[in-house]
């Protein structure tokens, strides 16, 4: 279900993110959390791209608040190398170069912005 993805390359916790139902997706995050593997909730949940290149933390970033980020920000941390955490997590771009910080920005939300923008590390 939650893997499952449509003909764009959807899944359900992109549809989420993107219709910032907060609500869902911390349901779809506790799923996630007790029945999948770490690989599939980094490959899946986390790192997964729709047909734009767009993740679900491009969508998150943009309109939900950050109790849900911060609970997968805590997971990112525990379970991704700092490389997976800046390369691709922080800094991951979609198919126009924007990353999720460009989505916070343009959509205004800056408790994102300050609350994670401060963890972006330079290699």
């Amino acid at each position: 279900m939650l893997l499952g993805t449509d003909k764009d390359g959807t899944t359900a916790w992109h549809y989420a993110a993107t219709r910032g139902n907060s609500e869902i997706l911390q349901k779809l995050w506790e799923w996630a959390t007790e029945n999948l593997t770490k690989e599939e909730i980094k490959d899946k949940l986390l790192l997964g791209t729709d047909k734009e290149g767009r993740t679900a933390r491009h969508h998150i970033a943009k309109w939900v608040n950050s109790e849900i980020l911060q609970k997968v920000w805590e997971w990112a941390k525990e379970n991704l190398t700092k490389e997976e955490i800046n390369n691709k997590l922080l800094l991951g771009t979609q198919k126009k170069g924007m990353t999720a910080w460009h989505y916070a920005a343009k959509r205004g939300n800056s408790e994102i912005l300050q609350k994670y923008g401060s963890g972006l590390k330079r290699n």
